[in-house]
């Protein structure tokens, strides 16, 4: 690609939004290195000429973080700093006519299937031959693996059926090559992610297959944590805790978003379930595999949400007690079905009703870790900072749940799996030793 640089070009690579955002890059950059183009994510040093910004249109807040990103590098390119910014991803998918009319300066935008358009900017090839690699932007020891891409839900809140299309699952054999891959570059976990995993397979193999693909990804010799994320409850097949329970390397883990638990709130939201089929689900769950850390999502302020509404997902909350939940603050979504319905849940009430679900949460939070103090956990090491060891246990998985601060005399690898002594819980947190 020619530019008014004398220098090689050199991409920084900003990746806003989920863990499925995240893959995208590091396919992005995979392709981009075997084009032997200079490639960085979330470059700090600011030596990059041009930017790819892999957006995130999933809600207002990433909305906006995701054109404030656009509008900071595009006041670098006038001021000469850059030489090139790019746009692609969700936001730029569902809007993408929007901003060529209100931000010119982007030299293109590209939607969230347009890889090869992307590299042809670049004067580059797409090479098929990489399916399934990539140049990964987490450190060594884990990956996301996305199983699947887009939705075949039809929830009234989500637009993300509008930005990433139809459910289409990948073939086993190719996700265990890529596992494979993955475990000679030194990853030990893997993390799978997908708009709606329990629906993989339905259609490549007429009928939901997530269980034969947990076997052959957990026969993967060296992959030692297998991780499930964003399970849909409804139909959800009991099989997938099974085979959990069968495999060792499968981590007694499952993140399932729920949403709400007031039947009312479930049927606007059409989520195809109802509170007691969700309430049978946990317990059947529970009574496979007792010790299971199950993570849920919620959403606060869905229109026409009443105090009767919270209440009975807070008593909700109390009777299941999940180990991790989060909770995002509802967003009128336009094109979406609840955009139909009036946003009568004013912003500041909205937030208010996430706090009051959180601080309930925090209590729960707090009494499963003091549970766990005086027991020996097995641990994967993650970082190293201010003179403290930074890990995990299975029931944790990236960023969004607990960590275990270890004290530690002796020297520990980042990315070595260590038994320690579980010493002090906090609301979130852990402190543990190593054993010696």
């Amino acid at each position: 690609m020619k530019t008014k640089s004398i220098k090689k070009d050199k991409v920084n690579i900003i990746t806003l939004g989920c863990s499925k955002n995240m893959v995208d890059s590091e396919v992005l950059a995979g392709q981009l290195a075997a084009n032997d183009i200079d490639m960085v994510h979330e470059n700090r040093k600011l030596d990059h000429n041009i930017v790819i910004i892999n957006t995130c249109g999933f809600i207002e807040k990433a909305k906006e973080e995701s054109i404030q990103t656009i509008l900071e590098n595009v006041e670098l390119k006038k001021k000469g700093k850059l030489e090139k910014v790019y746009v692609t991803g969700c936001l730029s998918e569902r809007y993408k006519q929007n901003l060529e009319a209100e931000i010119p300066e982007v030299d293109a935008f590209f939607g969230t299937m347009e890889l090869p358009q992307i590299l042809k900017a670049f004067e580059a090839d797409y090479k098929s031959e990489l399916v399934g690699e990539r140049r990964l932007a987490t450190p060594q020891h884990y990956a996301y693996m996305k199983i699947s891409e887009g939705c075949n839900r039809t929830c009234s809140f989500c637009a993300i059926p509008l930005m990433r299309g139809k459910h289409v699952s990948r073939p086993i054999e190719s996700l265990v090559e890529e596992a494979k891959g993955l475990v000679k570059r030194g990853v030990k976990e893997v993390m799978l992610i997908a708009q709606e995993l329990t629906y993989y397979g339905l259609d490549i193999y007429k009928k939901r297959e997530l269980p034969r693909l947990m076997h052959a990804l957990a026969d993967v010799e060296g992959l030692e944590w297998i991780r499930l994320h964003y399970a849909y409850p409804s139909k959800f097949p009991l099989e997938i805790i099974d085979v959990m329970k069968e495999r060792d390397n499968i981590c007694n883990y499952l993140d399932m978003p729920l949403q709400h638990a007031s039947n009312n709130m479930l049927q606007a939201m059409k989520r195809q379930i109802t509170r007691e089929e969700m309430e049978d689900l946990v317990h059947a769950i529970r009574e496979k595999i007792p010790d299971i850390c199950l993570r849920t999502t919620l959403i606060a302020g869905f229109p026409g949400e009443t105090r009767d509404d919270v209440e009975e997902l807070k008593d909700f909350l109390q009777r299941m007690r999940f180990d991790r939940v989060g909770i995002f603050t509802y967003s009128h979504e336009e094109d979406t079905s609840a955009h139909d319905l009036v946003d009568d849940v004013p912003a500041e009430e909205k937030e208010a009703r996430a706090q009051e679900i959180m601080e309930l949460q925090q209590e729960i939070s707090l009494e499963k870790n003091e549970e766990k103090v005086g027991r020996q956990m097995k641990v994967i090491i993650d970082k190293k900072e201010a003179g403290r060891y930074i890990g995990r246990t299975e029931f944790d998985s990236v960023e969004v749940d607990n960590e275990v601060i270890i004290q530690s005399e002796r020297k520990l690898q980042v990315g070595d799996f260590v038994q320690v002594n579980i010493t002090k819980a906090f609301d979130y947190d852990l402190e543990a030793v190593p054993v010696d």
